[in-house]
């Protein structure tokens, strides 16, 4: 099959063959998910080649605006501010001890020989600079019918870098293709060799599944596979644990549900969208419908911070985690005072507001109920108002210097206890924010 390549990758790629270089005659596949892509008229958002040449012999062909920082031999091409072209030079891998690493790296010789070291079949095609297609291990075929399936012997390749039991499923549920049945036997049982496997990585695999289209579909995969009990057992006492009122699903259903309706992009709402009622198996009373969860958003924010921390997240994304998870449990009554109101936004801080409201939305369509009410809408638009309203004592009209002027004392704590008095009047009565009026009210303290 011929494949048509852009001009941006054509241009590159001429360069491996010109003579002017005085290099010997340079070899560049187009390989990996660029190829998987253009075969199945998706477009292709990163381009990964391979070649012949050395990181070495590429810097001379492309002494600027490139860069080599990996030990395994990939040279990177700015082509813009906004896109870089990854080239690896062909290489065999011996060994993986610690089922992450190759002990050994060798510069491969022929394009065959780094075919054969790829994941999965899907992935081990490459493309010439003429658009022709070698595909040595039935890739096409396995595209065609819609398969994940590793190049030669799961076992080997699994041992080998376990990270890609993960990689399959993320695969899978973002082509929604099946996982070929010897690969997914393989992966069962090699599921406990993800714990060798860094956080980090293991993040990076994990976010991507909770960014597609239907995340759902992936986190069944890893729960049927045995993966999710490796990295993320918490989510398990929810298989088949009813919940009475206006939800239709069990835990485990409701959380999936509530993911696959979560339009936030933002994988740490999504990562809480799934976690938010995490905490309901280890604080549930009674049985079946009659279950009570009081206070599973305060334990569940505990266990999704603990999980956060596994996947090495960062203080501010394990503070949006925690947030969200914890706070997820407000009411949207039309009779909510202001003040109470304000007090949820306090909670949540306006900076993660509109991913509360994501959550939110998505918790209720994954209970079954509808998308909105007029409740609801009512709530969304009281949250915009009262933020126009005094928010904070920072808000106020007058500061701790006005009431050390006025009332003559020095910096203290009695400062900000009296700009809290004011605050809590102002917080009952929006209109008392006047700077002349809070002025008056501080000269009648003296």
């Amino acid at each position: 099959m011929e494949i048509k390549l852009p001009e941006k990758v054509l241009k590159v790629m001429r360069k491996f063959a010109d003579p002017s270089t005085g290099l010997r005659a340079g070899e560049i596949f187009v390989v990996g998910g660029a190829v998987r892509g253009l075969l199945s008229n998706r477009e292709v958002q990163d381009w990964d080649f391979t070649t012949n040449l050395t990181p070495e012999e590429m810097k001379k062909i492309f002494p600027r605006n490139s860069f080599c920082e990996n030990k395994f031999g990939t040279f990177s091409i700015i082509i813009n501010k906004d896109e870089v072209f990854e080239v690896t030079t062909y290489r065999t891998e011996q060994g993986y001890s610690d089922s992450r690493h190759p002990d050994e790296v060798k510069w491969g010789k022929t394009l065959q020989e780094d075919l054969m070291r790829r994941d999965f079949t899907i992935n081990a095609m490459a493309d010439d600079i003429d658009g022709n297609l070698t595909d040595i291990y039935g890739g096409q075929e396995d595209l065609k019918n819609g398969l994940v399936k590793t190049v030669g012997n799961p076992d080997e390749r699994f041992r080998e870098d376990a990270l890609r039991m993960l990689r399959a499923i993320r695969i899978a549920a973002q082509l929604k293709f099946l996982i070929e049945n010897d690969t997914f036997e393989s992966i069962i049982k090699n599921a406990g060799s993800i714990q060798q496997i860094s956080g980090e990585r293991i993040r990076e695999e994990l976010f991507k599944i909770l960014l597609i289209e239907k995340p759902g579909d992936g986190l069944k995969l890893l729960k049927n596979s045995g993966l999710l009990k490796e990295i993320m057992s918490e989510m398990l006492p929810g298989v088949d644990m009813t919940q009475k009122g206006h939800h239709i699903y069990d835990v485990w259903t409701h959380s999936i549900e509530a993911l696959n309706n979560c339009t936030s992009i933002n994988p740490i709402t999504r990562l809480a969208t799934l976690l938010h009622d995490v905490g309901k198996p280890i604080v549930a009373v009674g049985e079946g419908e009659a279950r009570t969860f009081h206070n599973h958003e305060v334990v569940g924010s505990r266990i999704a911070t603990k999980i956060g921390k596994r996947l090495k997240l960062s203080n501010k994304e394990l503070e949006q985690l925690f947030i969200l998870v914890r706070w997820h449990m407000f009411t949207s009554e039309e009779f909510q005072t202001d003040k109470a109101v304000r007090r949820f936004i306090r909670n949540v801080t306006p900076e993660y507001l509109d991913e509360m409201i994501s959550l939110r939305r998505a918790d209720r369509l994954g209970s079954g109920a509808k998308e909105t009410s007029w409740r609801w809408e009512l709530f969304k638009q009281r949250l915009v108002e009262v933020q126009k309203q005094p928010f904070s004592i920072k808000d106020l009209k007058v500061n701790g210097l006005d009431v050390m002027e006025i009332l003559k004392i020095k910096p203290s704590r009695k400062v900000g206890e009296i700009l809290e008095k004011l605050f809590a009047q102002v917080e009952e009565d929006p209109k008392l924010n006047e700077r002349e009026v809070l002025l008056e009210k501080l000269r009648k303290m003296i």
